[in-house]
């Protein structure tokens, strides 16, 4: 029998991704722009939410990245998005869902060290600390210490993340 505990439920969400934004502002202050590239389905997601979040806050021009990337296999096909010369001198912020052994995340910044960001930092919402890779997410919405056995589960509904169960 599988048991899932609730780990942040919807109004709680809203509050971390919302604190997540003024960090990012704060941290990036006196930027022009911000590129927020979202990890697959999940992570993409969550970097509009974002997105929404910094534009309410202070008028500084966000865009929104689809990038993919293998998550069990990251060697298997290269990550994809649109990713080109138009992010030169500009802050890339790489953001996923959940970051557990932080090799999902480290092969998504491989293809932005073809180009020159002015400074690229990476931002989940809930952080296992499970690294194995060499990887620290710079905005974290919810450190959790978990077993390896565990696993957290983000449940999305339309176009926001509703929960976030341990499982």
């Amino acid at each position: 029998m599988e048991t899932r505990t609730l780990v942040l439920e919807k109004s709680l969400i809203r509050k971390k991704i919302e604190r997540m934004a003024y960090q990012i502002l704060e941290e990036n202050y006196g930027e022009k722009e911000i590129i927020l590239a979202g990890i697959n389905n999940k992570g993409l997601l969550l970097a509009r939410q974002l997105a929404s979040f910094i534009r309410k806050i202070r008028p500084v021009n966000v865009s929104v990245l689809p990038i993919s990337v293998h998550a069990a296999n990251p060697v298997l096909e290269e990550v994809s998005g649109k990713i080109d010369e138009e992010i030169n001198g500009k802050v890339v912020i790489i953001v996923d869902d959940v970051a557990n052994t932080g090799r999902t995340l480290l092969y998504a910044t491989k293809p932005f060290l073809d180009f020159l960001p002015c400074r690229l930092q990476t931002a989940v919402l809930v952080d296992r600390q499970h690294k194995v890779f060499p990887v620290c997410p710079d905005f974290i919405g919810l450190s959790l210490s978990t077993t390896l056995q565990e696993n957290i589960a983000v449940e999305v509904e339309g176009r926001s993340v509703v929960a976030v169960y341990l499982e």
